[in-house]
């Protein structure tokens, strides 16, 4: 049997004479650098929002106990939590060796994904085009062609929603699914500047199992993107894997076992049990409404794709891409499973990215090209003016959303004490310093949906003006409270004593009798 062959690429020009010359950036390195420092001076700029109270407390209760985590929002164990990623559990080891709080940890995540995510975008794009500016424009369109309304939810990696989303497993997901797709991409179309090939021509065995651990590493960080991710896969081996026997069938078989593998060995919680809860579909049928104002703009990419199915089959990568996205969303549709919809934050790669990769074709350019790229460049204008600009210029546009700090509050409430409130943003954001809810905000596998909804409602009947104080006294001894947090508009029951209150909400903190467990 012969030995595996070293194949390098043809050596010309001045770097055949003299070896090499001076290192210059390429246009993506230099203007993904200056994309970072911004968008990361951005992300710091603006107050974490919305799901970032969550996944601070996961960092929260893992600091606390690496190995058993309690539930992230709740005074109860959290076996089964998904929210126990490898991603967050690399975050709370980080937060254990540092001493930082989650809100910290996660201030300082956000631009570390966005390294992950830039680098698999331009490792992707160079597997679909060696042209050297098909991934800053692959970049451009995919943070600015969305719509001309606010698209803003966990995996929507548009200009507005990164100021806040950057730092959630959802981001670091997408960007190994782009380094994933290239790795796929590679062995796919069997490319690549250096390589080892055997005789059969293929490439050793142990790259196709790293490469399912990397999938796998994908579906346990956040599952749905996993799906986007498979999605994605299958269309670079079926659009590029031209040479198929039993050696290749069974090289990507190993890939998926091993994906499969990796996320059943996870002792945190059980991905594939997910696939039948159906506790967070109601909350994701918003992903269906107003799907134009929120992706129309991405639709400037459909010329791109009809010419790459034109120039070479449907069975062009990202044409194969965009159809099984757009089979997988109208599938949530129907079926009311809703929760599928999330992988409409990768859905309009595969437009832009055909788009960018037009786009970067040297010129002359013919004029349907000039039209496309003005089509393009309108699109992008007003969807920054109109949507992405207060991201990055402070004044003059609308910003992201500004929410309150409750720092005020956890100067009082220790860690794992047990707070009552149904404020909006205090049931978001407040476990995320270390207090725990009697009313999780989010549903979780780690506590039945039934109980969830129980504790809320007897957070509501204790918060009823109308609640007598034995009610209220039976409510605070079955969760264990110590601690009540009041909207302005809220009473403060008689048997409660006021702590402290915020300048900005009005929000009181006050503390509630016979807690001793």
């Amino acid at each position: 049997m012969s030995s595996p062959v070293l194949v390098r690429p043809a050596v010309r020009g001045a770097t055949a004479l003299h070896g090499g010359g001076a290192w210059r950036p390429t246009p993506y390195q230099l203007f993904g650098f200056l994309f970072w420092l911004v968008m990361s001076l951005a992300y710091w700029r603006v107050p974490l929002c919305c799901d970032a109270g969550q996944h601070a407390a996961v960092v929260e209760r893992l600091k606390d106990d690496l190995l058993n985590p309690r539930h992230p929002m709740a005074d109860l164990p959290g076996a089964g939590s998904p929210y126990y990623s490898p991603f967050a559990l690399a975050q709370g080891v980080a937060a254990r060796l540092t001493g930082l709080g989650g809100w910290e940890v996660l201030k300082l995540t956000g631009p570390l994904n966005l390294l992950v995510l830039l680098t698999g975008i331009g490792r992707f794009v160079r597997v679909l085009t060696p042209r050297p500016w098909a991934p800053v424009l692959a970049l451009g369109a995919m943070t600015l062609l969305w719509g001309v309304e606010r698209a803003w939810w966990s995996g929507y990696l548009n200009l507005m929603s990164m100021t806040g989303s950057l730092a959630y497993p959802s981001a670091f997901a997408i960007g190994l699914a782009f380094w994933a797709w290239a790795l796929t991409g590679a062995r796919a179309r069997d490319a690549g500047a250096v390589r080892y090939v055997g005789p059969s021509g293929l490439r050793p065995v142990s790259g196709y199992a790293a490469l399912g651990a990397l999938y796998g590493l994908v579906l346990l960080v956040h599952p749905i993107t996993a799906v986007a991710a498979a999605l994605g896969a299958v269309a670079l081996v079926a659009g590029w894997q031209r040479r198929w026997g039993p050696a290749v069938a069974g090289r990507w078989a190993v890939t998926g076992a091993v994906a499969l593998l990796t996320a059943a060995c996870w002792p945190y919680f059980d991905v594939f049990a997910l696939a039948g809860d159906d506790s967070v579909d109601a909350m994701h049928r918003r992903l269906y409404l107003d799907l134009g104002g929120q992706f129309g703009l991405a639709l400037l990419g459909l010329p791109a794709l009809w010419l790459r199915a034109r120039r070479t089959s449907w069975r062009d990568p990202l044409v194969l891409m965009f159809v099984l996205d757009c089979l997988v969303v109208a599938y949530g549709w129907v079926s009311g499973h809703y929760t599928y919809g999330r992988i409409l934050g990768l859905t309009p790669v595969p437009p832009q990215f055909a788009l960018a990769v037009e786009l970067a074709a040297s010129r002359p350019w013919p004029v349907w090209r000039r039209l496309l790229g003005g089509a393009a460049a309108a699109g992008a204008c007003a969807a920054f003016l109109t949507v992405h600009a207060g991201a990055v210029v402070p004044t003059g546009f609308e910003r992201p959303p500004d929410w309150p700090s409750y720092d005020w509050a956890a100067r009082y409430v220790g860690p794992g004490e047990v707070v009552i409130t149904d404020g909006y943003h205090a049931v978001h954001a407040l476990a995320g310093y270390g207090p725990n809810l009697a009313a999780p905000a989010w549903p979780d596998a780690s506590l039945d949906e039934g109980e969830r909804l129980r504790r809320a409602a007897d957070v509501r009947a204790y918060l009823d003006p109308g609640s007598t104080r034995a009610e209220r006294a039976a409510v605070v001894r079955r969760y264990h409270a110590r601690w009540l947090l009041l909207t302005p508009s809220q009473r403060v029951p008689e048997e409660a004593v006021v702590v402290a209150w915020s300048r900005r909400t009005g929000e009181v903190l006050a503390r509630v009798p016979g807690t001793t467990r």
